[in-house]
């Protein structure tokens, strides 16, 4: 392990791999680790899949509403693929290197992730608008196929963005290949650069302003719902708050998840104890994934009400087999 840190150390511009130093305090609970990640993947999977299930095999669900949840869906399922089942991997393994390309590869399925979720949260909030302010002209301005035309550009636009970022950062020198985090992180990739990242600032603060994009519809929506909660009716506050209320705490919970990611990457988080850095690291790419099916799927009562039918249907089903093979 020791030449590993050595190689680590040294200039090169070929680099090979990558030295994840985040699994230094695993030891003796890597299977503790293990099986609680294990646990939390399948979770997700099951329940996301579910959910997606659910809502196109049911031709009630094919509203614009359904659509955006179930690109959300999709989107918490290639996140948690992305990150997983390599922090699996690692966990059981000795020796924590990564490939330089696999590594590349990683960042851009977790980027693209989170943009994927800015971006279709941005959406889902000028749906809401549309449902809570203009009721009777939603049917015309949010049809099937414009939801569709949303989907599509929202993730073409994440793929694109990410994908500039990523081709500028393939293109540095790198003098070390020790990283301080249990998986590839974009920004600590490029702090081990040695040659001129004066390009990829440039475009570090360009996408910091296209971050707009996306927030400019969220607060223009959030806006007017609060200037029609005010001057409407008990009934249209009530519908409001119904339908808020998930996007809020989903959209709420982002912000934290990325202010964490981000405030470990830049600032000297030494001080904190390992358990607590493991779990804010991982917050977003754990608990989006598992909050996102409960307060969009389970708390709406179309899907809550399918869901139901289902399982009825299926105790059902297996009880008169019960009785028959009796």
């Amino acid at each position: 392990m020791a030449s590993h840190f050595q190689e680590g150390n040294s200039t090169s511009s070929s680099l090979s791999y990558f030295i994840l130093e985040g699994y230094e305090g695993v030891g003796s609970l890597r299977y503790f680790y293990f099986l609680i990640t294990a646990v939390l993947y399948f979770v997700i999977v099951i329940v996301n899949t579910s959910l997606i299930v659910v809502i196109c095999v049911n031709r009630s669900l094919h509203e614009p509403m359904y659509i955006f949840l179930c690109s959300l869906f999709v989107n918490e399922l290639y996140g948690s693929t992305g990150l997983f089942p390599f922090l699996l991997v690692q966990i059981l393994s000795d020796i924590h290197t990564v490939s330089v390309s696999f590594c590349f590869l990683q960042i851009y399925c977790l980027y693209t992730c989170v943009n994927i979720e800015f971006c279709n949260l941005a959406v889902m909030s000028y749906d809401r608008y549309l449902a809570i302010c203009c009721p009777l002209q939603y049917n015309t301005r949010m049809t099937f196929n414009k939801a569709v035309i949303f989907i599509i550009v929202v993730w073409l636009y994440s793929f694109v963005k990410v994908l500039i970022t990523l081709s500028l950062n393939i293109g540095l020198t790198f003098c070390g290949n020790n990283i301080n985090s249990l998986y590839c992180h974009n920004y600590l990739v490029a702090k081990l650069a040695c040659s001129d990242p004066k390009v990829n600032n440039i475009y570090g603060l360009f996408s910091t302003v296209i971050i707009l994009v996306p927030l400019l519809p969220i607060l223009f929506s959030y806006m007017k719902i609060l200037r029609v909660c005010f001057s409407g009716s008990k009934q249209t506050r009530q519908k409001a708050v119904s339908t808020c209320t998930p996007h809020l705490a989903s959209l709420l919970n982002f912000s934290f998840g990325c202010s964490f990611v981000t405030i470990q990457s830049r600032f000297d988080m030494s001080s904190v104890p390992s358990e607590l850095h493991i779990i804010l690291s991982l917050y977003f790419y754990i608990i989006q994934p598992l909050l996102s099916p409960v307060m969009f799927g389970f708390q709406m009562s179309k899907i809550r009400n399918i869901c139901k039918h289902v399982l009825g249907y299926k105790m059902l089903t297996c009880r008169k087999n019960k009785i028959l093979t009796k």
